[in-house]
C-alpha cells in the first residue's frame, strides 16, 4: 500500500475563517475536490490527523472531524493499526481517477468540455459601470413606487391561509382575481373589449413577445418591423426562426404605403410594431394610419402584434387608443406591462388576444414558467382594487412630465448646435439626433470616465443616422443637470 502521501496541503488547502462554513467541513470537501479531480489518487494514504493538524496549524479535533465527515461519505477507508487511505471506488460506484491533475481545487472551470452553440443575435453589451448617474431607455424612477402599500398588501397575502395553497408548487394560469380586475383596467383606460378568459399574465413584455414568437412564428416566416424597431423584440424574432424586413418611419409613424407595397409582394406572417410612442424614436402612430393598418391585416391575414410598452405615460392629451380597441376580426396580440407603471423589478406583464390562442399559450407558458406569481398578482389586484395604482399613476404622470420639461430646456441649453429633438408627448425618452461627426461609442466610454453611464443600447450611429434614445424618468432634476453638464462636456470635447 502506498505510503502517506507527499503533497503539500498547504497550497491544496484554504481555509477562510470568516464563512459560514464549518471549518471541518471547509477542509472535508476540499479533500473531497481534490479525491473527484485525481490529486489524491486511490488508495494513497493520508497524513495523520496530528501531523496535518501541524501542518494546516488546526486543531487536531477539526480534522478527526472532517475524516470522520469523509469516512461517512464513504471516500476514505480507516485501517486499524495502519492509517486513513482513499478508497478505490467512488461512493457512488466506479472507479476513482488516475489521472494527476494539480490544478487549484478552490476554482471552477471557466469552459465547458463540450460545444454548444452560440449566437451572434443575443449578444449585447450589458456591462454596467460603477457609474453615479445613468440614462436608461425610458425606464420609471423606483424611488416613486408605491413600495408602501405594495408591502401592505403583499404581507397580508401572506397571513392569510386561504393563500397557503399558492406557496406549494403547482401548474395554476394565475390568480383570475388578477386578471379579471386587470381586464376591467385595460377596459376603461384602454377602450379594449375583454374578459379575463382573454388575457395571460407574463413576467413582462419580453416574455410575452418571446410566448407569442415562438408559437406563432416558423422558420421562414417573415416578420415586419419598423427601421428603426425594438432590439429585443428583433432578435426574439430571429431566434425562432423568422427573416426580418422593414418599414420607415416618419413623424406620423411606421409607413402604412411602404407597409402596402411589401404585403402585396410579400407572404407577411407578423406585423410587429410599438403604436403608441413608437421604439426607439417616440413618435405617435396616426389614427388614420392604424385603421389602415388593421385593414390590411384583415385583407393580407397577417398578425399584428402590438407591444405597448408604455401607455400610461401621456402628458398633451388624452392618448389614441390601442389597434386592439377596433380590432373586430381577432387580428391583433397586445402586449402590455406594469413593469413601467411602477417599477421594473415588479415583472408583472399581460398578453391579451382571443381565448384559443390564449389557451394554446397557456400550454406553452407553463413549460417556462408553470407556477407563476400568484401571492404577487393578488397584491396587484387589490391595489387596483383600491385605486392606488391609478393614484399613483396620476401623481407620478406629474412629476415625469416636469422631468421631461426639464431635460428639454436642459439640452436646449447645454447643447445647442449639437442636438435637435421634439419633446414627446408621452413616454419616458427623448429621441436625439446629434451631429454626425460625433463618435458616440467613444462618448460612451467619455461619460463612464466621468460618472455617466450611457448604455451601449442607446446607441443609434450609421452612416445615414447618429442618435441616442435617452431616458429621463429615472433622474431628479438635479440629478438631469449633472448629467447633461457631463454629456456636453464630452460631445464638446470630442
Amino acid at each position: 500500500m502506498s505510503s502517506p502521501v507527499t503533497l503539500s496541503f498547504k497550497g491544496l488547502i484554504k481555509i477562510d475563517r470568516k464563512a459560514d462554513k464549518p471549518i471541518y467541513l471547509q477542509l472535508a470537501y476540499q479533500l473531497i475536490d481534490a479525491i473527484q479531480r485525481g490529486v489524491l489518487l486511490a488508495g494513497v494514504q493520508l497524513p495523520g490527523s496530528r501531523q496535518l493538524s501541524e501542518t494546516l496549524v488546526l486543531h487536531r479535533k477539526t480534522i478527526i472531524a472532517a475524516y470522520d465527515e469523509l469516512d461517512a461519505q464513504g471516500w476514505i477507508e480507516v485501517k486499524p493499526n495502519k492509517g486513513t487511505f482513499i478508497c478505490t471506488k467512488f461512493p457512488l460506484g466506479g472507479a476513482a481517477p488516475t489521472a494527476f491533475d494539480t490544478a487549484f481545487l478552490a476554482t471552477y472551470p471557466s469552459h465547458t468540455g463540450y460545444k454548444f452553440k452560440k449566437s451572434i443575435l443575443l449578444d449585447q453589451s450589458t456591462a454596467k459601470t460603477n457609474a453615479e448617474l445613468e440614462f436608461t431607455d425610458g425606464l420609471p424612477d423606483v424611488r416613486l413606487a408605491p413600495l408602501g402599500d405594495l408591502s401592505r398588501v403583499y404581507g397580508a397575502n401572506l397571513k392569510r391561509r386561504s393563500n397557503q395553497k399558492h406557496l406549494g408548487f403547482a401548474t395554476n394560469e394565475g390568480s383570475d382575481y388578477f386578471k379579471a380586475l386587470l381586464a376591467t383596467y385595460l377596459n376603461n383606460t384602454r377602450g379594449l373589449h375583454i374578459t379575463k378568459k382573454n388575457v395571460m399574465i407574463t413576467r413582462g413584455l419580453d416574455m410575452g413577445i418571446y410566448l407569442a414568437a415562438d408559437l406563432l412564428l416558423t422558420a421562414g416566416d417573415v416578420v415586419l418591423v419598423a427601421d428603426l424597431s425594438y432590439y429585443v423584440a428583433n432578435m426574439i424574432f430571429q431566434k425562432v426562426g423568422a427573416k426580418l424586413l422593414s418599414v420607415p418611419v416618419d413623424e406620423y409613424g411606421i409607413d402604412v404605403a411602404a407597409v402596402k407595397e411589401i404585403v402585396i409582394r410579400h407572404k407577411i406572417r407578423v406585423l410587429y410594431l410599438t403604436p403608441h410612442h413608437h421604439y426607439p424614436t417616440t413618435v405617435t402612430l396616426s389614427v388614420e394610419r392604424r385603421i389602415a393598418l388593421l385593414q390590411l391585416s384583415v385583407t393580407y391575414g397577417f398578425i399584428i402584434l402590438e407591444d405597448d410598452y408604455d401607455y400610461d405615460f401621456h402628458y398633451n392629451s388624452s392618448p389614441v387608443l390601442p389597434l386592439a380597441s377596433a380590432d373586430a376580426q381577432g387580428m391583433v396580440v397586445y402586449i402590455g406591462s406594469f413593469c413601467k407603471s411602477l417599477a421594473p423589478g415588479f415583472r408583472s406583464g399581460y398578453l391579451i388576444a382571443p381565448e384559443n390562442l390564449i389557451a394554446e399559450l397557456g400550454k406553452l407558458k407553463g413549460l417556462v414558467d408553470p407556477q407563476g406569481d400568484v401571492l404577487m398578482e393578488q397584491a396587484l389586484a387589490e391595489l387596483l382594487e383600491e385605486g392606488e395604482i391609478q393614484r399613483h399613476l396620476k401623481k407620478t404622470l406629474k412629476v415625469y412630465q416636469e422631468r421631461r420639461n426639464v431635460f428639454c430646456a436642459l439640452l436646449k441649453t447645454h447643447l445647442e448646435g449639437l442636438v435637435s429633438f421634439s419633446a414627446p408627448s408621452g413616454g419616458l425618452a427623448i429621441w436625439t439626433k446629434w451631429h454626425p461627426k460625433l463618435n458616440l461609442m467613444r462618448m460612451s466610454k467619455d461619460c463612464a470616465r466621468k460618472g455617466l453611464y450611457l448604455p451601449q443600447t442607446l446607441l443609434y450611429q450609421t452612416r445615414e443616422l447618429t442618435a441616442m434614445r435617452l431616458g429621463f424618468g429615472n433622474q431628479t432634476v438635479e440629478e438631469m443637470g449633472r448629467s447633461v453638464s457631463v454629456l456636453a462636456k464630452v460631445a464638446k470635447n470630442a
